[in-house]
């Protein structure tokens, strides 16, 4: 394969949660590559400095506050990229939310703690592929990556929201795929296992016992998968579910090297 196929100068892209974590490392990963990136999210400060990031790379950046739990807004998002750039060749839905919750009956959860968590982690990713996929299809071409996680393929006890939404996004990435591919557009989803997004107030030493490589993952780590996807050495690649998690899920998470070891006779 020719290094040029990772090339992305000239590819204009979209990323959704683009100020910090895994959506800041994709759109530094992406501009380095040579695309011109615009983030976009709810807190303009972060926004501006990956932006102001971007452009010190040589790439053109723009900082786009959005609340993606309103599609006008979202149009108005992608309204403004098309009408500043001219079109959007990548798009990536990273924006979710992740909050802090005490596990508690299902009976105990509200409409509120359900309906942000759904739009958020997934009507959002809805709202931005529908605004974008016309010009994709009428230009013949596209690429759309969705975020989802390993608990979109698991269950965590009492995180409701959280794990029906990621599981969501995996299968609209297939029906997707089902439905655009013929339109020239690319749909394919990563899955990140645990990575250090906030070390500043989260100690993450503990998680890492639970994964086999022995870690967390650094968001840097998730750049190279999510150029590689949208550059053209990706060509064929579409409907697609890629776990970045140093291994976790293979062992079903648990404690690295604590799983019980059975008898021969128990196995056969």
């Amino acid at each position: 394969m020719s290094p040029d196929k990772l090339d992305l100068t000239g590819k204009r892209a979209v990323i959704t949660g683009g100020g910090s974590g895994l959506g800041r490392a994709m759109a530094l990963g992406l501009s380095a590559a040579g695309a011109d990136v615009a983030v976009c999210g709810r807190r303009p400060a972060p926004l501006k400095e990956v932006a102001q990031e971007v452009r010190s790379r040589g790439r053109r950046s723009l900082a786009l506050s959005a609340d993606i739990t309103s599609p006008p807004k979202v149009n108005d998002m992608i309204a403004t990229v098309l009408k500043e750039w001219g079109g959007v060749d990548i798009l990536i839905n990273n924006a979710g939310i992740v909050r802090e919750w005490t596990p508690k009956p299902l009976w105990e959860t509200t409409d509120d703690e359900w309906r942000v968590g759904i739009d958020t982690n997934l009507s959002g990713a809805f709202y931005c592929c529908r605004a974008v996929s016309k010009h994709m299809a009428e230009r013949g071409k596209g690429c759309i990556i969705n975020l989802s996680s390993g608990f979109g393929m698991r269950g965590q006890r009492e995180n409701y929201m959280y794990c029906a939404s990621k599981a969501g996004i995996i299968n609209l990435t297939r029906t997707l795929t089902m439905s655009l591919s013929g339109y020239g557009i690319r749909i394919n989803c990563i899955a990140p296992g645990f990575f250090s997004t906030i070390p500043e107030v989260q100690d993450y030493s503990y998680s890492g016992q639970f994964i086999p490589i022995g870690r967390v993952g650094d968001p840097n780590e998730i750049a190279g998968l999510a150029v590689y996807l949208a550059s053209d050495a990706a060509a064929y690649i579409t409907g697609e579910v890629f776990l970045a998690d140093g291994g976790a899920l293979a062992g079903g998470y648990a404690p690295t090297g604590s799983a019980p070891i059975l008898p021969l006779e128990s196995v056969i």
